[in-house]
């Protein structure tokens, strides 16, 4: 038996009172092995830390392979996006994704709960995300 659909609308209204944050997740995931992964790494990297500067990025990295020891080239990361037509044009200037290094997926993703830690230590500067 199939559930019904519930709406956009029927989900903001049963987490009213949530934070109920849009966000897009993209899920990256190689075309043609590691190798051309790892040659367009530093790309990658680099224009991850600019859109991380540009308010843009939330989160990235890698997913591990299942023992948790090696990794076959794929990852996620979440960006603010206006809508799904946008979040596919930010995806797109990814240089893993330019390049058919790696192919991309999104799903829109509204987080309601959740928490991170900050503690900032005055006396030396020092930060830990927990």
């Amino acid at each position: 038996m199939n559930s019904p659909l519930i709406t956009r609308e029927q989900v903001l209204e049963a987490s009213k009172g949530m934070l109920q944050k849009q966000f897009y997740v993209i899920f990256s995931k190689p075309t043609n092995g590691i190798e051309p992964v790892m040659e367009n790494l530093p790309r990658h990297l680099k224009h991850q830390c600019q859109i991380e500067r540009d308010g843009i990025l939330v989160a990235a990295g890698p997913h591990w392979a299942d023992d948790e020891k090696h990794w076959e080239g794929d990852g996620m990361f979440v960006i603010r996006a206006t809508s799904l037509a946008d979040a596919n044009r930010l995806a797109a200037l990814d240089p893993m994704h330019q390049c058919g290094a790696r192919s991309f997926t999104i799903r829109p993703w509204l987080i309601n709960e959740g928490s991170l830690n900050l503690h900032i230590s005055f006396s030396d500067g020092r930060m830990v995300l927990e």
